[in-house]
């Protein structure tokens, strides 16, 4: 059987920075010429952080050296060539040092992958277990056009590509028994915990080249702390054990999973993978506090009492809510107190440091990439996938910055409209003598108003990112995003309230449902009026500007007339 070792293999591809059609390259080539290209192109979006961590990222933080402070951090970055000659050899000689080591299909050591790895009854099972997003076992739909019977067959990119998401995102719970794991019971292996990444909220920062992501995405961290990674430990067996990570490269290239893929040539000579053979791999004990690619949660302590701390634990992302949505998370360097807490990634963290170091320019245009998996039953299946990319300005990393406050207000102002609209619709609905829609169940109002105020809030961070630390710009800015916020929002409200039967007009009284305990009487008119006061709370700015609007009309004209209580919420 032929061999396809993933230096030189083309089983990567990525988009040049100078425009055209993506170009396919192996690992060597890429790193070559890094700073030539955009970004890596990837057939499923949680890929990407998985090929970083467990390939590029610990090939250039091994052979090159992981920065030892920010300042060579911020050199390196400034290297507008790549990777240095220097470095460059350093590389080279690294991949063909280890070359054997990355061979797909090696007979004696496969990349990330078991020799010989086989069940009792050398079973195997077809590659669409390596495959999160096809169905697969008790997965497949019963009206489903394909059945565990079809053949899915991977070209060897593909299945490298699904091979290290593997380590990285694979499901939990029962995996099969293997020859040589001593855990094995009836054939399984059970409690199985999902892959690494699956347990956090992943945050990759992602710079113009190629090049940039990678020096983005590698803290400082000292010799001793850095490890080796996966390619150069022990050859794995069909073995494992609980242990923590032994530095951070162990850490990135941690083999979640005992893999072995079983190649085959189609009739034209070209290799194919149909099927695997997936077993339980090393349980990580322990998460090291230095996991970059995560932001930080402080809960109160289960046991309350002076000396207890706040739990530090991976903040995750939440299904269907923008990145921008946890600005607090991504924007906080570390706010700890009694209650809790946050704590951004340190990837962000040095960013910021490097802005202030000079290292980076104020406008420098650092985009966020977050990932995350969504499981179901017992975690033993992908429900969905997160993914979004936001614009992230350096500026709004320190905490005393105008920027700063303004991007926290926004993402606070956004999520009070939400809730403003549903108090809306809830005082609609009781007026109508029906129950709101309950926070867990069906779609809200105020999730309609977050679509459309989303690419509001992207335009903004991206606008503030531009103005740098001009301020009467970002005043500016700040009153654009009012003033489009509060139209998004009336118009919502003006749909709820146009849609309303004509009961709600006089109303009904239900209760006791007010913080006095007495009944209350719900109808169209005060439903309205207590809106467009929640509104101009929330959007204070706004509010006064219409207010001296009215005011300059009065002086003029002569008072406006009194509109129609909730009828309508347009000015």
């Amino acid at each position: 059987m032929p061999g396809y070792n993933l230096v030189e293999e083309p089983w990567l591809t990525a988009r040049p920075v100078a425009g055209g059609p993506p170009v396919e390259l192996g690992i060597a080539e890429a790193l070559a010429r890094a700073h030539e290209l955009e970004g890596l192109v990837v057939e499923f979006s949680t890929q990407l952080p998985a090929v970083l961590r467990q390939v590029l990222l610990p090939v250039v933080a091994h052979a090159t050296g992981a920065p030892q402070t920010l300042r060579e951090k911020g050199d390196r970055l400034a290297q507008k060539d790549g990777f240095t000659q220097d470095e460059l050899n350093s590389l080279r000689t690294y991949l063909e040092e280890h070359r054997a080591k990355f061979d797909l299909f090696d007979p004696a050591a496969p990349f990330a992958q078991v020799a010989g790895l086989r069940t009792a009854k050398d079973e195997t099972k077809g590659s669409a277990a390596l495959v999160a997003t096809a169905a697969s076992g008790n997965n497949v739909p019963l009206f489903a056009s394909r059945t565990d019977a079809d053949p899915l067959e991977l070209t060897p990119a593909q299945a490298a590509h699904w091979l290290v998401h593997t380590h990285c995102w694979d499901t939990a719970a029962i995996k099969t028994g293997v020859v040589g794991d001593l855990e094995v019971k009836a054939g399984k292996t059970t409690g199985n915990p999902t892959g690494p990444l699956g347990q956090l909220g992943v945050i990759i920062p992602t710079g113009r080249t190629l090049y940039e992501t990678l020096l983005l995405n590698v803290p400082v961290t000292p010799p001793g702390a850095l490890g080796v990674p996966q390619w150069l430990r022990a050859p794995h067996g069909p073995a494992w054990k609980p242990r923590s990570a032994d530095g951070l490269l162990d850490l990135w290239t941690w083999q979640a999973r005992r893999v072995r893929l079983v190649p085959h040539q189609d009739d034209d000579g070209r290799l194919k993978i149909a099927r695997v053979v997936i077993s339980a791999g090393d349980r990580l004990t322990v998460l090291p506090v230095q996991e970059p690619h995560t932001a930080w949660t402080f809960t109160a302590p289960a046991k309350k009492s002076a000396s207890a701390l706040p739990e530090r634990r991976p903040r995750r992302h939440t299904q269907g809510k923008a990145a921008w949505r946890g600005l607090d998370a991504l924007l906080t360097p570390t706010r700890q107190g009694p209650e809790g807490g946050f704590e951004t990634s340190v990837l962000l963290d040095e960013a910021s440091a490097l802005r202030e170091l000079d290292r980076l320019d104020a406008d420098y245009p650092l985009q966020v990439e977050t990932f995350g998996m969504v499981y179901g039953t017992q975690s033993s299946v992908v429900e969905d996938v997160i993914h979004d990319e936001i614009p992230l300005p350096l500026l709004a990393l320190h905490q005393d910055s105008e920027a700063h406050e303004l991007l926290l207000d926004v993402a606070e102002q956004a999520e009070q409209l939400a809730k403003a609209v549903n108090n809306l619709s809830a005082d609609l609905r009781r007026a109508a003598g029906t129950d709101p829609i309950p926070w867990d169940k069906g779609q809200r109002p105020g999730d309609l108003l977050l679509h459309t105020l989303d690419p509001l809030v992207r335009r903004l961070l991206a606008g503030v990112r531009a103005a740098g630390t001009d301020g009467d710009v970002l005043e500016r800015g700040r009153f654009a995003w009012e003033e489009l916020a509060n139209r998004r929002a009336r118009e919502a409200a003006n749909e709820l309230l146009l849609a309303a039967p004509a009961t709600t007009f006089q109303g009904r009284t239900a209760g006791p449902a007010g913080k006095s305990g007495k009944p209350q009487t719900y109808k169209l008119g005060t439903a309205g009026a207590a809106f467009r006061r929640r509104l101009d709370e929330i959007l204070p700015r706004y509010a006064e500007a219409l207010r001296e609007a009215a005011a300059a009309r009065a002086a003029e004209t002569g008072p406006d007339p009194d509109p129609v209580p909730g009828a309508d919420l347009d000015d």
